[in-house]
Order: C-alpha cells, then structure tokens, then sequence
C-alpha cells in the first residue's frame, strides 16, 4: 500500500542570504556607472539655475540703464565700484520754444496765439508740448537740456545749476507741462527741445553688489535702490535709508565701470560671479548709454 508524499519545495536560508549578496554586489557595480551621470546632472541643473539667476539680474539692469537719462549714470571716484546710480525716464517730449527768442510766462494762459513757449532767460513755471500728450502721475519730475557730463545737474532741483524740476501739474494725459518756477541754466537749451520725464515712484535708483566674498558659497548680494529722492553727491547704498530689492545672493564677485566715451556715448561694463557649493558661474555684460540729450 503506497502512501502520498508531499514534497515541500523553497529557498533555504543559505541560497537566500546568496542572493541578496549577489543583489548587494550588482547594486554596487550599477551605483559606480550612474553616480557621475547624477552627479553631473545636478551639476549642469546648479549652473543653470546661477546662470539664469545672474541673467535675470544683468537684464533687469541693462533695461533700466538704457532708459537713463543723459548724464545722469555715476559711479563713486574711487576704483573698482561695486554700485551705480542713475536717473530711469518713464517717457519724454519736446517742448514749444518760443521763434523770437522770447516768452511770456505761461502765455497760453494769456490767450498768446503762438503758445506756451518754455523760457532759459527767466523762472518759469509751464511750457507746451510739441507733440503727443503725455500722462503725468503725482510725484513725477522732468529733466530739460541734461548737457553736462559729470553727473551731477539731472540730481539738482534746488538751484539754477540743475535741470531736474517737480511736475506740479494734474495727474493723467497733459499737453501742458507744469513745473517748480525756476530758471535753467544756460547749458540747457537745446536745439532737439528734449525734456524726459521721471517717475515720481522710482526717483533715482542705484543697483549695488555688497559683501561680495565667499568661495565654497558667494556670500555677497546684488540689490536694488529707488525712491530715496535725488543726491547732489552720491551716497553709498548704506547711506541712503532705504532697503533695498534683492535681485542675487550668493555672489563672489562683482564689478562695475563705466566709460564715458565721449560727449554722446557712454557703455557701462558689469562683471557678476555667483558661487554655490563649489561651483562658479560668471556673467559679462556691456550696456550703452546714450548721452545725447
């Protein structure tokens, strides 16, 4: 009489310790293949992100300088400057100047035919535009005949030695320019008749890099200054008592010039270096400046 047998089939404790050994072993070997792929991956994704970190930061600057106003762009005396400030216009016109040479103040308010003619010889408080009308916000400045290259008249709207000069007209679309009564200087006609207008929510604006430094990671920052009003002499960002807009961290290095080439033309140069766990990436940017009023 045969009985049936049961045979348990399985892995025993010795074959299966084999294999996870054996499964150890290939992981190791794979890991060594696909370390630097992933390495390198989050690498390229670290520059990219720095890179597109100063990119953006370059931009934004070149934007706002190429909108500045002529002769307004200064840096401090001493070399190697790590900030620059400027004048940013919004918009501009032309003003009506007078064909004899003269202007009665306000004259369209006189019922004078020719217009309002914006007078150098004498304060005066209103002018017409020729052209398009021009929207005005509360707070906003003009600039006329910003001629001269060492920076400091678009700044000055406290003597007869600037060209900056509050809007004191109605807010929104204007024909007519109302000022601060007070004379030009004589360097500030011109025979393009150009006035640029400031916006009164900005003012004058410095881009500066600070505790720039660091070379595992960048210990300096890349920040923007406005609506601190208008210095006669520059100040540094420290001294303007107003924060600043972060644009980058972690920068290692930074450096800004500017060359005034001659008397229509100027280029700024910015050189920013953003450092993060060892790796480096640096960005050279020229910008134009146009110094023709």
């Amino acid at each position: 009489m045969c009985k049936n047998q049961h045979i348990q089939t399985g892995f025993t404790l010795v074959e299966l310790i084999m294999v996870i050994v054996i499964t150890g072993i290939l992981a190791g070997m794979v890991s060594i293949f696909i370390k630097a792929p992933i390495e390198q991956y989050i690498g390229i994704a670290n520059r990219a992100e720095m890179t597109d970190i100063a990119d953006t930061a370059l931009r934004r600057m070149g934007r706002d300088i190429r909108t500045a106003v002529p002769n307004s762009v200064r840096l401090p005396v001493a070399t190697g400057s790590s900030y620059i400030e400027f004048l940013p216009t919004k918009t501009g016109g032309r003003y009506r100047a007078s064909s004899d040479g003269t202007d009665t103040l306000c004259a369209s308010a006189l019922g004078n035919s020719e217009g309002d003619s914006l007078s150098l010889s004498q304060a005066d408080s209103c002018f017409e535009i020729t052209g398009p009308a021009i929207t005005f916000a509360s707070g906003d400045y003009i600039v006329v005949g910003s001629t001269q290259s060492d920076g400091n008249p678009p700044y000055d709207n406290v003597s007869t030695n600037g060209v900056l000069r509050a809007y004191t007209g109605a807010a929104g679309s204007q024909t007519t320019v109302k000022i601060t009564a007070m004379q030009f200087p004589e360097f500030a006609s011109l025979e393009s008749q150009r006035f640029e207008v400031i916006s009164g929510s900005d003012q004058a604006v410095t881009y500066a890099c600070e505790n720039v430094g660091g070379t595992t990671n960048g210990t300096g920052t890349l920040k923007r200054y406005s609506v601190y009003g208008f210095k006669l002499a520059q100040l540094a960002p420290a001294s303007l008592g107003v924060s600043g807009t972060l644009l980058a961290d972690k920068i290692s290095a930074c450096s800004i010039s500017y060359n005034n080439i001659n008397q229509r033309n100027g280029l700024v140069a910015i050189s920013l270096t953003i450092t993060r766990s060892g790796e480096s990436i640096s960005l050279y940017q020229q910008i134009h400046v146009n110094n023709a009023p």
